[in-house]
């Protein structure tokens, strides 16, 4: 049997190229590749070189349309004894292929040429090309007439029309040759036997029989050479002839063969066209070729020569006729009949044949498996020889099956892939492939895989070639550990490191073995994560753009989301970078992984490789790291590793399908599940893109970066270090805050960080800081367990109540030695400094209490004098007239010295001494007393010690602190009783009330600050702001809202206190012991008194007014036996009406018997009292009276001078 037979075979003339003296291998086969392409000469061009001696007895030559086919065999040709048969069996030309500088005499090589020749009996015409000669060889004449032919030294296309020329040449000469074989048998008495012909001497009957038979083979033999001279018609007669003649003598074999020629004839007449009618045509006769030859089939021969192969032949033909997927089944029914067939034939390398071309029909079919079935059996006849070539011929015959069984070399897909235009990236193929790879662990194919994979490995080594075997090696290993017991995995190991010492260092193989490595995750360095992009149009250039990490879209950063939906990763260039891989060995052995790296298909990464030892059975999470070196797109696929003596590249993407089939339960087992390895979300591989070298801002806390431990309204200053550790100098920087309690830092040195722009490489530059420790409140989670503060509950706190700095900054615009480009600028950076503030419990505020005092007047004091001084510039505040004031020596307020406190209790639950200093910030006054200057003063009391866990007191003196008068909107509702309304002035004025009340509040709470010192050296100041806001509302009604009504005694003989006039503070001190002399009572005198009632209310109050006297015993001066003052006048039941805001006397005299200190009482009852009136006296009924007292004032009486 021939090897890619088919129909069309019978027309071709075969020939021999040989190569005639030494000539190179390379160019051996160079030159001789320059004859493929003639392959077909038309008769059109071969009519120069054709010279008709005689009348052709090719009638029907079709020069126009017609042409001779070539069939070039390299090397030499053994004779068939089937060549009577078949006439396209014959070598019928011979070409020599010779290189002159190889051989300079060209005589001797004419001489080789024909010696090379005289093998090739059947050969009709010799030509040996030359190529290359020298100019002697050019100028030697003695090779003319003969068949060598020189090429003498040109360009590659100037040869090519050379060799055109003589292959034209050598067709007419053909031509010629067969016109003049074909005439020569006709009268001659030529025999044509076969094999199959008796090989012993012919008897009587056997000769009679071969005569009978000679015509109809000859007409078989002009017809086969009508059809190898270009003239389908005139072979097609011959055919015809040799058909019934064979019939007539019953010559089935040779009647089988001219049914063949004719078969082709027919091809060759309709010029490759093809239609249903000449389908089926060719079907029939071959059906009946296929027929005749196993008749001709004789019991006799069948251990010695059998027309079997020829049968099978004729089968392969018509299926690669009919090969295509519209006549799959018949194809299908053809090759499965040879398959049968060819277990019958003697011949080795005819079934070897047969196989190969069976494969190759299925193959053409889109029948893979089947392909690769067959191909194997042809792997295995390889096998069978036992030689190294028939060793790499199997290697290679199952390499081509590996496909159809899933279980190819990466190295095959990616080329394939790369063949395709539209292919896919070399990082991606794992994705077009994911299929394959899942199904590569299909169960039901796994034991069949793994005899192609060992059969692999087998021929591998026995053709020597050990990275093939070191492939096949690491594929089954890889795959199929689950179905390997621990000895053929030790076994599979020593192979591998079998192969790879006979490997050089640094072999590369495109089919990793172990370990399985998957992506872990993308650590990321606190450098990464806040990078912002710059807007060139703003001075804020990072507003709009709020960091999103490393990586550019997250469902929370503004603008269009990734359209590509696959996450982005940014890095810097030159600064390194980590990722988290996990490697696992499923396997029963150790494995070293002599390095490994990440994987960059191109020159912008420096990966760092490091070793890694996987005991049996283990999984490991390693960091590889490298660094990025140009700006633009980065992939990383996977990693490069060094194991097993051989280099090879393992893909995520690999691994992430093998997982999928393995919880899709398609995949035998998970590497990593095997190995203990918990289970990983999947991680995808992002978009990484690198951009330009940035600055690179590293901060820490000067003194140590722990937490900043502090008590409550500790002040404290800090300093941050800030250093710049890349490779580009900072030109922009700002400072903002951000997270909880931003009030808590005081101030921050802006000007330092801005003054030391641009802050070069290595720079640093140092910023203060001031903070303050703020209040804890009852959500806030407690720093401390006891005593001690701890490094996680400092921790704690800071995550969720310290603030932070955010230090946005950014580099220059663009790259030294490139244009600017201000549509494309290098982000910038934002730095988060936590400020690790751990807040302690300092002093502990309890409460807050309002307190007041009152001191006694004295009727005829001068103080009074002074109070009355002091008062008046209240007066224009309460927007009335108080020149009925001008002689009242009382508090118009309360009537008495009135002193009001605040009073704070603290306590101290820490174990430090607190000192608490307490200092009030005085009024300014409008005095023109210079000895006094109270403008901006701060007045401090003494400091109170407060042990630890001890509380304590501190009252606060509030003396220059002003209310104005009582009015309702201090104690009526904005809400009115059954919905009554009010006009628009009256609201007005109710708010502007409220107003005032609360101006006073705010500014008495301003002006009052508590600080505290421990004996740490620290310092800070309490926050009771709330605390005294909450006890002046609670105790306004009470204590800093004045009276309805007050009450004040003078003497009515002394007016001097009425000529004081309000704008004259400057009185001698004379003058004033004067009037204190004056004012003094003497016993057993009438002294004439008056008691002034004032109206602080803006409505007119009705009262009945009563006037008593106490001795120093409390007994009533006035009523009694043992009474001893005298009076006249009415003191009890005086009835009198006081005008909003205004005052009213009464006089009477008192006449005292008994010299002392009594006490001057003054009382009222309310007539139809207001709303307002029994609000302040707090009334639950509206028909309870309302009573209204003084305060005391106290009258020193003298003895009689």
């Amino acid at each position: 049997m021939e090897p890619d037979v088919s129909i069309e075979t019978s027309c071709m003339i075969r020939v021999a190229v040989i190569p005639i003296g030494p000539i190179p291998t390379q160019l051996f086969r160079d030159y001789s590749s320059m004859l493929l392409p003639h392959h077909t000469v038309s008769l059109s061009s071969i009519s120069s070189f054709y010279t008709e001696h005689q009348k052709s007895p090719f009638s029907h030559q079709p020069w126009d349309s017609g042409s001779l086919h070539f069939k070039f065999l390299l090397g030499s040709s053994p004779p068939s004894p089937w060549d009577d048969f078949q006439s396209h069996r014959k070598i019928l030309s011979v070409i020599g292929i010779s290189h002159c500088p190889s051989s300079p005499d060209l005589h001797s090589l004419s001489d080789l040429f024909a010696s090379a020749c005289k093998p090739y009996s059947s050969s009709l015409v010799h030509r040996c090309f030359a190529f290359s000669p020298g100019d002697s060889q050019l100028e030697d004449e003695t090779h003319k007439g003969t068949n060598l032919i020189l090429f003498p030294p040109a360009d590659r296309q100037t040869q090519e029309f050379h060799l055109l020329t003589m292959m034209q040449d050598l067709a007419a000469s053909l031509l010629m040759e067969f016109e003049k074989w074909v005439l020569r048998p006709e009268s001659g008495g030529t025999i044509f036997k076969t094999p199959l012909d008796s090989q012993a001497t012919l008897s009587s009957e056997e000769v009679i029989k071969a005569k009978k038979r000679r015509l109809g083979r000859a007409q078989k033999t002009i017809g086969d050479y009508s059809l190898l001279a270009g003239s389908p018609v005139d072979a097609n007669a011959h055919y015809a002839t040799a058909l019934e003649l064979a019939r007539l003598t019953g010559d089935f074999f040779w009647y089988a063969g001219a049914m063949e020629g004719s078969v082709c004839a027919l091809l060759i007449d309709r010029m490759g066209q093809k239609d249903p009618l000449l389908e089926d045509e060719v079907k029939y006769r071959y059906n009946s070729v296929i027929l005749h030859y196993r008749k001709s089939f004789i019991q006799d021969n069948a251990q010695r020569v059998s027309p079997l192969s020829f049968e099978l032949e004729a089968t392969l033909k018509l299926a690669r006729f009919l090969c295509r997927r519209e006549l799959a089944k018949d194809v299908v029914e053809l090759l499965t009949t040879a398959a049968e067939g060819g277990k019958s034939l003697i011949d080795a390398s005819d079934r070897l044949i047969l196989y190969i071309e069976i494969a190759r029909l299925f193959g053409s079919l889109g029948y893979h498996r089947k392909a690769a079935f067959f191909s194997r059996q042809v792997a295995q006849l390889y096998l069978q020889q036992g030689n190294r070539l028939a060793a790499i011929s199997a290697m290679q015959v199952l390499a081509m099956t590996t496909k159809a069984y899933r279980v190819q070399s990466r190295a095959s897909i990616e080329h394939t892939s790369s063949k395709k235009e539209t292919g896919p990236a070399p990082h991606d193929f794992g994705k077009v492939h994911q299929n394959l790879i899942v199904s590569l662990f299909e169960s039901q194919w796994s034991t069949l895989q793994m005899v192609v994979l060992r059969e692999i490995l087998l021929s591998a080594v026995r053709a020597g070639d050990p990275l093939a075997a070191w492939s096949a090696a690491a594929r089954l290993l890889r795959s199929y550990y689950p179905l390997i017991t621990p000895a053929g995995q030790n076994g599979l190991a020593s192979a591998l490191a079998n192969s790879a010492e006979r490997l050089p260092s640094g072999t590369r193989c495109a089919d990793p073995a172990l370990p399985f490595i998957r992506l872990h995750s993308f650590p990321l360095h606190p450098s990464q994560v806040d990078i912002v992009k710059r807007n060139p149009g703003r001075e804020d250039w990072w507003a709009g753009s709020a960091p999103s990490g490393p990586f550019i879209y997250t469902p929370f950063s503004k603008g269009e989301p990734n359209q590509s939906g696959k996450q982005e990763l940014v890095w810097v260039v030159g600064e390194p970078v980590q990722v988290f891989v996990e490697l696992a060995n499923p396997c029963g052995f150790d494995v070293f992984v002599d390095s490994i790296y990440l994987s960059v298909h191109s020159q912008s990464f420096d990966a760092f490789p490091i070793s890694v030892s996987l005991p049996a059975n283990s999984s490991k999470v390693i960091t590889l790291s490298g660094i990025p070196t140009k700006v633009g797109p980065l992939s990383i696929p996977g990693c490069i590793v060094h194991c097993f003596g051989v280099i090879t590249e393992h893909f995520f993407k690999d691994v992430d399908n093998l997982l999928l089939g393995a919880a899709q339960g398609l995949v035998l087992s998970d590497p990593f599940r095997c190995c203990g390895s918990a289970k990983l979300k999947n991680v995808a591989v992002p978009a990484i893109s690198v951009v330009p070298s940035l600055p690179l801002l590293v901060s820490h806390v000067v003194g140590g970066d722990g937490a900043v431990t502090l008590y409550e309204g500790e002040i404290r200053d800090v300093c941050i270090s800030l250093a710049n550790a890349g490779t580009v100098p900072v030109e922009q920087a700002h400072i903002s805050l951000s997270g909880k309690n931003q009030d808590s830092v005081i101030s921050i040195s802006y000007e330092t960080l801005q003054s030391s722009l641009p802050l070069k490489p290595g720079a640093q530059v140092t910023i203060p800081i001031t903070l303050k420790a703020w209040q804890l409140s009852s959500v806030d989670p407690d720093p401390v367990s006891g005593k001690n503060v701890s490094a996680g509950s400092g921790r704690q706190v800071k995550d969720r109540s310290s603030p932070m700095l955010l230090i946005h900054y950014a580099g220059p615009m663009t790259n030294s030695g490139e244009p600017a480009d201000v549509s494309v600028l290098p982000p910038g950076r934002r730095l988060v400094i936590p400020l690790n503030i751990c807040v302690l419990q300092g002093m502990s505020f309890i409460k807050a209490r309002l307190l007041s005092m009152e001191i006694p007047a004295h009727v005829g004091d001068s103080r009074q004098k002074m109070a009355q001084l002091e008062s008046e510039s209240t007066q224009l505040a309460t927007g009335s007239e108080r020149q009925a004031d001008r002689f009242m020596k009382i508090d118009p307020y309360r009537g008495s010295w009135g002193l009001r406190f605040l009073e704070l209790e603290l306590s101290n639950p820490t174990d430090v001494v607190f000192e608490i200093g307490v200092s009030v910030q005085l009024e300014n006054s409008e005095s023109q007393d210079s000895s006094v200057d109270c403008s901006g003063t701060e007045f401090g009391y003494p400091k109170t010690r407060i042990d630890r866990d001890y509380t304590a007191r501190v009252l606060i003196p509030l003396e220059h602190f002003k209310l104005p008068v009582l009015d309702g909107a201090f104690i009526v509702k904005d809400s009115h009783v059954n919905g009554t309304a009010t006009s628009r002035s009256s609201s007005f004025s109710e708010k502007n009330t409220k107003a005032e009340l609360n101006a006073s509040i705010k500014t008495l709470i301003s002006r009052i600050k508590v600080r505290w010192q421990s004996g740490r050296n620290s310092s800070g100041e309490l926050n009771i702001k709330d605390a005294i806001q909450a006890a002046l509302q609670s105790s306004v009604m009470d204590v800093l809202l004045p009276d309805p009504l007050t009450f004040g005694f003078r003497l009515a003989k002394n007016n001097l206190e009425h000529e004081v006039k309000r704008d004259s503070v400057e009185e001698s001190d004379t003058q004033l012991q004067s009037s204190v002399h004056s004012s003094k009572v003497v016993a057993h005198n009438m002294t004439p008194m008056e008691v002034l009632v004032r109206n602080n209310t803006k409505e007119v109050i009705r009262i009945s007014l009563s006037i008593t006297c106490r001795d120093v015993a409390g007994q009533n001066c006035f009523e009694g036996e043992k009474a001893t003052v005298l009076w006249t006048g009415v003191l009890n039941g005086i009835n009198m009406e006081v005008p909003p805001l205004q005052e009213v006397k009464h006089s009477f005299s008192l006449y005292f018997l008994v010299p002392g200190e009594y006490t001057l009482l003054a009382a009222a009852v309310i007539d139809d009292a207001n709303e307002i009136l029994r609000a302040r006296a707090k009334s639950n009924t509206s028909d309870e009276p309302i009573f209204c007292r003084g305060a005391p004032f106290h009258v020193q009486v003298s003895g009689t001078v």
